[in-house]
C-alpha cells in the first residue's frame, strides 16, 4: 500500500524562483509527514525522482548524487532510516531511458563528435541524438550498448544496498525488454527482496512482467474506472476487469486513481459523490494500491498540456495538520477494510450485475470473497438480492447510507451510493 510523492514539488523545490540552496535539506520534511502515511494506513512510500537534476527530476544529470535543491545523502539516509523505523518502505523513481543536457557522459559526446566512446551512450537519429517523445532536453540513451546496461545495475544497486527497498522505473515501455531481463536479474543477485514496477502506459503489461518486472503500472484500469464513473457505462468497466484478472493472475499490478502525471480524481469526476466509488474500486480490486499524495485530503489539480502544465498537480505542501475530512477518513476505512482481507492482493472479480449506472461484482480469491455493489443513479436505489450473487445471506462490511451489520439476505444501495457485503 503505497503513499506516492513527487519530492521536487512536495518540498516547493520545483518550480520554484529563487532556486532552493544546498543547505536547505528540503528532503527532510518528508520525515515530519511519515507519521501522516502510517496513519493513513501506507505500508511504503514512493518517492518521484530525487537524484541531480535542472529542472523537473526526470532530466536526471547525476544518478549517484541527491538532487542539491533536496539536500544530500545524509537527508537521504535520515529519511530511509525514519521510514524503516516506522515500518515503511522505499521506493525510489529511476529514469534510465533517457538523461538530461547536463549528463557528463552526453556533454563529453558533444565535445568529442560521433565516434568518441561517450557518444556511443546515446541513440542517434538523421538529425543528431536522439530524444524521449520529441522532449529535446531528454536525451535517449542506447541500451544496446553493454556500458549503459552496467552503469543502470551499478545506480540501483548502489541505493538498494543504501537502503532503499525496490524501484519504479520510469517510462520503462520505451526501453527495449531485453535490456530489463539482462538488467533486473543482475540486480537482484545481490537484493533479491527489491521490488521492481515499470511505468507502462499501453501494450502487453505480462510480456514486461516476463522481462523482470515484478509489476507494472495499471494505467487502462486507472482510465477505465473514472472514464465508466463519468460516462454511466459501468460496460467499460467490465471490460477492463477481464483484462485485469488475467493480469492479476500473473502478477499483482500497481493499481490507482492519481499519481503526478494525472488530474487528481477529485477533479476528474464530474459528480463529486462518485469520488467514492472510485476509491471502492480501488481498495477492492486485485493488485498494489498506491495513493498519490493530497488524494487523501480531497485536493484538486487539473494537468494541461502545456509547459508548466504538470504543477498543479505537484504543489508544495505545508507542516502536516492534524487530518479530519470525509475523503481522508474514507481512505483509512477502505485501507483498513483491505488489510483485514490481504487476499484481496490477487483477487479476480466476476459481475453480478452490470448495466451502465449499476455494477455488482464479487472479488474473489480461492474460497474467500466479497461483493461489490455499485450504484450511480442519482434517483433510484439499487435492490440487490443475494440468491443473485449465489449466496444466501451476507452481511454488510462497508458502505454510504449503509444498513446495520446484521445479516440479510437482501440489501438496498441508496443512489449514487455502494456497499460492500460479506458474504454468508
Amino acid at each position: 500500500m503505497w503513499w506516492h510523492l513527487y519530492p521536487l514539488g512536495f518540498v516547493g523545490a520545483f518550480p520554484a524562483d529563487p532556486a532552493p540552496t544546498p543547505g536547505e535539506h528540503r528532503l527532510r520534511r518528508i520525515v515530519d509527514w511519515l507519521d501522516h502515511a502510517i496513519t493513513l494506513g501506507a505500508s511504503g512510500i514512493a518517492l518521484g525522482p530525487i537524484f541531480a537534476s535542472r529542472t523537473h527530476g526526470y532530466d536526471t544529470t547525476d544518478h549517484f548524487h541527491i538532487d542539491p535543491r533536496l539536500g544530500d545523502d545524509a537527508d537521504f539516509d535520515l529519511l530511509v532510516g525514519e521510514a524503516h523505523r516506522r515500518g515503511l518502505r522505499v521506493l525510489l523513481d529511476g529514469v534510465f531511458n533517457h538523461v538530461g543536457t547536463d549528463f557528463p557522459r552526453y556533454r563529453e559526446a558533444l565535445d568529442g563528435g560521433p565516434d568518441s566512446p561517450a557518444s556511443a551512450w546515446f541513440r542517434r537519429g538523421r538529425k543528431g541524438f536522439g530524444n524521449f517523445e520529441g522532449h529535446g532536453d531528454l536525451i535517449a540513451l542506447d541500451h544496446r550498448n553493454p556500458a549503459v546496461a552496467d552503469y543502470t545495475v551499478e545506480v540501483m544497486s548502489h541505493w538498494l544496498a543504501r537502503g532503499a527497498d525496490g524501484w519504479r522505473l520510469d517510462a520503462a515501455y520505451a526501453v527495449p525488454e531485453r535490456f530489463w531481463s539482462e538488467v533486473l536479474p543482475r540486480v537482484r543477485q545481490a537484493h533479491p527482496d527489491a521490488w521492481f514496477v515499470g511505468e507502462v502506459i499501453h501494450g502487453d503489461y505480462a510480456q514486461w512482467v516476463s522481462a523482470g518486472f515484478d509489476s507494472v503500472t495499471q494505467y487502462e484500469l486507472w482510465k477505465a474506472v473514472w472514464s465508466s464513473l463519468n460516462d454511466g457505462n459501468f460496460h467499460e468497466l467490465d471490460w477492463a476487469l477481464k483484462r485485469h484478472n488475467a493480469f492479476v493472475e500473473q502478477f499483482a499490478p500497481l493499481t490507482f486513481v492519481g499519481n503526478h502525471d494525472v488530474t487528481r480524481i477529485a477533479s476528474r469526476m464530474t459528480d463529486p459523490r462518485h469520488v467514492g466509488h472510485a476509491l471502492v474500486l480501488l481498495f477492492t480490486l486485485g493488485g498494489v494500491p498506491s495513493v498519490y499524495a493530497g488524494d487523501e485530503l480531497g485536493l484538486r489539480g487539473v494537468k494541461e498540456d502545456r509547459a508548466g502544465g504538470d504543477d498543479a498537480v505537484r504543489p508544495e505542501f505545508s507542516a502536516p495538520d492534524e487530518v479530519d475530512n470525509d475523503v481522508f477518513r474514507l481512505h483509512q476505512h477502505l485501507i483498513g477494510l483491505r488489510r483485514r482481507h490481504p487476499w484481496l492482493h490477487r483477487a479476480v472479480t466476476s459481475p453480478v450485475t452490470l448495466d451502465n449506472r449499476h455494477y455488482v461484482y464479487e472479488t474473489r480469491n480461492g474460497d474467500d470473497a466479497l461483493i461489490v455493489a455499485l450504484n450511480i443513479d442519482a434517483e433510484e436505489p439499487l435492490k440487490l438480492a443475494l440468491r443473485d450473487a449465489g449466496r444466501a445471506r451476507g452481511r454488510v462490511i462497508s458502505g454510504s447510507g449503509a444498513p446495520p451489520p446484521e445479516e440479510r439476505d437482501q440489501v438496498t444501495v441508496p443512489p449514487n451510493g455502494w456497499v460492500v457485503i460479506a458474504p454468508s
